[in-house]
């Protein structure tokens, strides 16, 4: 099964971007060790200067909805969402963080894709 290809957007708050860019300098090992167990690879996060986070990566398991779930799950990376969702401004309607509600990121559709 091919690899399952995610990009999501968030807004930064303008003052935000040195705290943002400077925890990503130095993201907590348990976070990326959830990232790692919960088979996401490739993982980027863009900033567009203004204030658009676009974040892309490739999912590689077989149960995405139960891997977010265990990534829900995980204490210490709930503390690193909410500090860092403290830094955003989600596009979604109705949302309240990143470990709760309908979604903090939004996902994007995928209009073209070459190999």
């Amino acid at each position: 099964m091919p690899p399952r290809r995610i990009a999501q957007i968030v807004h930064l708050k303008p003052s935000a971007v040195s705290a943002y860019k400077e925890c990503h300098a130095n993201v907590w090992p348990e976070v990326l060790q959830q990232i790692d167990e919960c088979n996401i690879r490739d993982y980027s996060i863009f900033f567009d200067n203004e204030r658009t986070l676009f974040a892309t990566f490739k999912y590689t398991g077989e149960d995405f909805e139960g891997d977010m779930q265990r990534m829900k799950a995980n204490p210490k990376v709930r503390e690193w969402w909410g500090m860092t969702d403290g830094m955003q401004e989600s596009p979604i309607p109705g949302a309240v963080g990143s470990a709760e509600g309908p979604g903090w990121w939004k996902v994007l559709d995928e209009v073209f894709y070459k190999e």
